[in-house]
């Protein structure tokens, strides 16, 4: 069993793909006057706090990623998670730079094989030495899907459990840290994902939009599945222009929220 310890987990940025607002100030039935509709793309921290200090994981690195790292204060990065190769979950990678060359070590980034092979193609610098820039990043493969491992820290061990995930027409991954579950992009899941998901205090969960999208979970799905599972606690994310903060709070059961950027809780290890 490993040593006691507190998990803090922030949801650096809720938006979708193109964020809310979009890039042409399209806020959609989002009010703007409301910050909490104010959302970069989706990107979540943890942090294990312990007698010796902090270990520090991400999942995702999106293009919003140094703006996000700076509002939650993050000074270094033990390791990344990866959940799929999309833009909107990777074009921040180079944003990891200042915390290798400070920790003067390459970051440990993990991933399935797809996206394993999509970053080190798309990003070859960065997990290869060019023209005397250091490589920042290490490449590893996620354990098989259901296989408990850990990201080592400061903080003390942060475990992780990884299950399957389909998104639309690729396979993406869901993340279980301990007592809280990851699925920011998701369109179907099956038994063994819910199983690994089951018994979680908090569920952080996609739900794009109203409607039923082809490569996303909607509200009512998402719903579906925080019941299926038996997870006491929710959070819904990868939100679209359509979902007002307030408007989508207001028609929730009492045990689901609305993210935002910056939401933040602490559980028990």
């Amino acid at each position: 069993m490993s040593e006691a310890g507190e998990l803090e987990i922030v949801i650096l940025g809720c938006g979708s793909s193109g964020g809310v607002p979009r890039g042409d100030g399209d806020w959609g039935d989002c009010d703007p006057g409301e910050p909490r509709n104010r959302r970069t793309r989706c990107s979540m921290l943890a942090r294990r706090h312990g007698p010796a200090g902090t270990t520090s994981v991400l999942i995702d690195t999106s293009p919003d990623l140094r703006q996000q790292a700076l509002a939650a204060e993050i000074r270094h990065v033990d390791a990344v998670l990866y959940t799929h190769d999309h833009a909107d979950q990777t074009h921040g990678i180079d944003d990891l730079r200042v915390f290798a060359i400070h920790a003067r070590r390459r970051i440990q980034a993990w991933m399935d094989p797809a996206t394993h092979h999509a970053l080190t193609t798309r990003f070859d610098y960065i997990f290869e030495s060019h023209h005397g820039y250091p490589a920042i990043l290490e490449a590893q493969r996620i354990p098989p899907h259901g296989q408990a491992w850990s990201v080592d820290g400061a903080g003390g061990a942060i475990p992780v459990v990884t299950f399957d995930q389909a998104h639309g027409p690729i396979r993406s991954v869901g993340y279980r840290l301990g007592p809280v579950a990851y699925s920011s992009d998701v369109s179907d899941l099956d038994e063994a994902a819910l199983e690994a998901v089951r018994g979680a205090e908090l569920w952080i969960i996609d739900a794009l939009r109203y409607t039923p999208h082809p490569t996303h979970a909607h509200v009512d799905k998402a719903l579906d599945w925080i019941a299926r599972a038996g997870v006491g606690r929710a959070v819904l994310t990868n939100l679209h222009i359509d979902l007002d903060y307030n408007a989508l709070s207001a028609s929730l059961p009492d045990n689901v929220e609305v993210a935002f950027d910056g939401w933040s809780g602490r559980f028990d290890l």
